[in-house]
């Protein structure tokens, strides 16, 4: 079994953190380096493989002495954390695309990112276009295999709950029954399927750039 080493950035949010259990859990990985602006809180490493490190994602390549061959990206905010659409760009876009670039010359060549359904570099929302220019930055890059993942709303367990959130998941399941569809790959879906697609789909290792949105999603989690 080819051992592979993996680069995790938002550990700390709800994605990374299901995508961190499922890393450490897994054997292909030999090492598991997280880039985070706070410590982590505890996880279960069985095998002594997490390499978890606090960063200044403003001085990061002035940091950088990662080698990994994939990397998950899962880092991002929102626009009420952030207070500013700049600083919202700041986080998803300039800090994923620097961390992405360092690690493509660090020698990585696989690549899942988390990204929004709906992203489009050329769309008048902003939410949807940062993360459109982030799919198509990162993907310049020149990664072997890139996997990008739109999902609409994520149900689960935030470490800091969203305003407005609670409303919504609450009514997402009957609401989800009439997207149909173009509007399917709108339904809510699970944080934790979607770090289990994540990792399969970087298993595949599929040459090219790929586009997965809620169905994709979930055929790839059933794989995981």
């Amino acid at each position: 079994m080819e051992s592979r080493s993996a680069l995790l950035l938002g550990a700390t949010g709800l994605v990374g953190g299901h995508c961190l259990d499922l890393l450490l859990a897994d054997d292909r990985y030999s090492r598991v380096t997280t880039l985070t602006r706070r410590p982590l809180p505890r996880a279960e490493d069985p095998g002594a493989r997490l390499d978890a490190r606090v960063v200044d994602f403003e001085l990061l390549a002035e940091q950088w002495d990662v080698a990994v061959t994939d990397v998950y990206c899962c880092l991002g905010t929102n626009m009420t954390a952030a207070e500013s659409r700049k600083s919202f760009r700041r986080v998803d876009h300039d800090y994923t695309v620097e961390a992405a670039r360092l690690a493509h010359d660090a020698g990585a060549r696989r690549l899942a990112l988390v990204s929004a359904a709906g992203a489009d570099p050329g769309s008048r929302i902003s939410l949807t276009r940062v993360k459109g220019e982030t799919e198509r930055d990162v993907t310049a890059l020149g990664y072997e295999c890139v996997e990008i993942f739109r999902p609409a709303m994520l149900l689960g367990a935030r470490p800091q709950p969203r305003r407005g959130e609670r409303v919504a998941k609450a009514v997402s399941p009957a609401v989800a029954k009439l997207m149909i569809g173009r509007l399917r790959r709108f339904r809510p879906i699970k944080a934790q399927a979607l770090a289990a697609a994540m990792i399969a789909a970087l298993k595949a290792g599929r040459p090219g750039v790929h586009v997965s949105t809620y169905d994709q999603i979930l055929a790839f989690a059933d794989e995981g």
